[in-house]
């Protein structure tokens, strides 16, 4: 499976924010069916040690963000139905770059789907390899 383009910005954010990668990617198998998320960290820092994620990295760079919209929210929801069975324990985020979050993700449609999806948002920033905010 292909990296994402920010696939290395995301990372380095989470390691500065004191995430340990501990899968890139996280193979994921329910039953017969087989997924990879982008990457699994888990947080060891004494104030949140034991908390585990699983982020799912898109960069908004197409043609159509409605289009990148519809595929990431596919993703999400199946690697969140797949995590349930595989890794209760374990958060699911969606990671999206600051620029289409202060742009596409503002428009009343999109938030009201992130909303009633509960989509968990980490919203970054690739430039200077830094998480701006966690939703």
């Amino acid at each position: 499976m292909a990296k994402d383009r920010f696939h290395n910005a995301v990372k380095t954010a989470l390691e500065k924010e004191g995430w340990t990668i501990t899968a890139d990617p996280y193979q994921v198998s329910v039953g017969d069916v087989d997924f990879e998320i982008d990457l699994a960290a888990e947080m060891l820092a004494a104030e949140r040690a034991g908390e585990k994620i699983a982020v799912e990295i898109k960069s908004f760079i197409g043609r159509s963000n409605v289009s990148e919209f519809h595929t990431a929210l596919g993703q999400f929801m199946n690697y969140q139905f797949a995590l349930e069975e595989f890794d209760p324990q374990r958060k699911l985020y969606l990671a999206i770059p600051d620029s289409v979050y202060q742009s596409f993700f503002q428009r009343r449609f999109t938030r009201s789907v992130v909303e009633r999806t509960r989509i968990n948002l980490l919203v970054y920033n690739e430039k200077q390899e830094l998480i701006v905010q966690w939703q």
